[in-house]
C-alpha cells in the first residue's frame, strides 16, 4: 500500500528504499495523490499496480475516485479520501497553525466505513499518516505518506516559487515541529485475516 506520493509535485523522485520495502508483494495498491504517470510506471516495475486519483492528480483524470478488489476473498475499497473544502480547510488550517501538533481528520476512517459499509477493508491516503482502525468489522487502514510536510520538504516546494496563497501557507509550515517520517504499508492477507504494517521508506 502506497499513498501521497506527490512526486515530481514536492518530491522530486521517489525512495530509493521502495523496491526493498515492497520486495515480494503481488499487488501495489496506490491511495492517490500520485501526481504523474511515471510515479505508476517505477511501481510497476516492482509488482501490478492498481491506482485512485487524490486530489493531486488533475493530470491523471483516467483514474478513477474510488476502486473495488477483492483479494484472497476479502472486499478491499481504495480510496484517496479527501472530502468537502469545508471539512478539509480548517482542519489543515488548524494543523499548520499548530505547527504539526494538531492531528487532522480524525473522524475520516469512520466516514470512510459508513461510505463502504459492504467492505471489509479500507485503504485510503490523504492524511499522511499511518493508521489502522477496525470499524464494524473492517480494517480501515492509511499506509502514511510518501511525502511528508516539514521544514525541508517545505524549503524545497518554497524554492519551486509556488503561488502567492500556497507561499503564505508554506511561511509557516517551513517552521513545522511535529511532522510523520515517510511510509508505505502491507496488507498480508491469509487464514481469513489481514494483518497491516507500516514500513519505514
Amino acid at each position: 500500500m502506497i499513498a501521497d506520493t506527490h512526486c515530481p509535485e514536492f518530491l522530486a523522485a521517489l525512495p530509493a528504499g521502495l523496491p526493498a520495502a515492497f520486495d515480494g508483494v503481488d499487488l501495489i495498491l496506490h491511495a492517490g495523490d500520485v501526481n504523474e504517470r511515471a510515479t505508476l510506471d517505477q511501481l510497476a516495475a516492482i509488482a501490478p499496480v492498481e491506482a485512485v486519483s487524490g486530489d493531486h492528480d488533475g493530470a491523471l483524470p483516467d483514474l478513477p475516485r474510488s476502486r473495488e478488489l477483492t483479494v484472497e476473498g476479502k472486499r478491499v475499497v481504495l480510496v484517496h479520501g479527501d472530502r468537502s473544502r469545508w471539512i478539509e480547510e480548517p482542519n489543515t488550517l488548524l494543523w499548520t497553525l499548530s505547527l504539526g501538533y494538531f492531528v487532522p481528520n480524525r473522524g475520516l476512517p469512520r466516514a470512510l466505513r459508513r461510505r463502504f459499509p459492504t467492505a471489509d477493508v479500507v485503504v485510503y491516503g490523504h492524511t499522511h499518516r499511518t493508521r489502522a482502525d477496525v470499524i464494524d468489522g473492517a480494517l480501515i487502514f492509511n499506509p502514511g505518506g510518501v511525502h511528508q510536510w516539514n521544514p525541508v520538504t517545505a524549503g524545497r516546494r518554497l524554492g519551486q516559487h509556488p503561488g502567492w496563497f500556497e507561499w503564505c501557507w508554506l511561511q509557516v509550515a517551513r517552521h513545522m515541529r511535529r511532522y510523520e517520517a515517510p511510509s508505505v504499508g502491507i496488507l498480508e492477507f491469509g487464514d481469513g485475516e489481514v494483518r497491516p504494517a507500516s514500513v519505514p521508506v
